[in-house]
């Protein structure tokens, strides 16, 4: 549930209430009694990231993470040696036309 903001317009005090997003703003003041509670407009909450990152692999099992890296050593062999058969080669360059333009009279 949000935090919203209010001052009352009658004695000034300002305050904090935890009410749901459908609920209609507060009217009556808790402190004066008086209808004259205003809900000012706040600025919101930033989102704070803790911790070492938020991935998939973040949450998984020690057992999952050991076998992960068992495996990893093994793939990048493969890749290496698929890398090392597909060589690109670049197709040679059209040649230009190096004969002189004749001029027109």
């Amino acid at each position: 549930m949000p935090t919203y903001d209010y001052q009352c317009e009658e004695c000034g005090r300002k305050m904090e209430i935890f009410q749901s997003i459908t609920e209609s703003p507060k009217k009556k003041c808790p402190h004066c009694g008086k209808l004259k509670l205003k809900r000012l407009l706040g600025t919101g909450a930033g989102v704070i990231f803790k911790g070492s990152g938020f991935y998939q692999t973040d949450y998984r099992s020690d057992s999952y993470k050991k076998g992960a890296d068992r495996e990893k050593p093994a793939a990048e062999t493969k890749t290496d040696k698929k890398e090392a058969k597909t060589e690109t080669k670049t197709p040679p360059a059209p040649k230009a036309d190096t004969a002189p333009k004749k001029k027109s009279k």
